[in-house]
């Protein structure tokens, strides 16, 4: 089992920043990957950004050059700087890792911290 606890969360005007951490527990195994997937309210839950275990990034085209993905995996945890921000970054944000073994894929996910962005 893994265990992920994200914070950092809150209110920030627009053009604000924050910054987000995942810190991960439990059996996490040497492949696998995090990321950081965000829903608003009344929509599906959509990628942000993710990292792989050797620190290979990808980004949603709506935070490319805003938001940066990263990770200390001697600590097991995954940052996400979020600048710039805007009122459509308003939602509550998950944290995920996939461990991976072979073809099996398990997903583990976080609590999630809201973050709103309004003036």
């Amino acid at each position: 089992q893994v265990q992920l606890v994200e914070s950092g969360g809150g209110l920030v005007q627009p053009g604000g920043s924050l910054r987000l951490s995942c810190a991960a527990s439990g059996n996490i195994f040497s492949i696998n990957a995090m990321g950081w997937y965000r829903q608003a309210p009344g929509k599906q839950r959509d990628l942000v950004a993710r990292i792989s275990s050797r620190g290979i990034t990808d980004y949603a085209d709506s935070v490319k050059g805003r938001f940066t993905i990263s990770r200390d995996n001697a600590k097991n945890t995954m940052y996400l700087q979020m600048n710039s921000l805007k009122p459509e970054d308003t939602a509550v944000y998950y944290c995920k890792l996939q461990n991976f073994r072979g073809p099996t894929v398990y997903d583990y996910w976080g609590q999630g911290t809201q973050v709103t962005v309004s003036s």
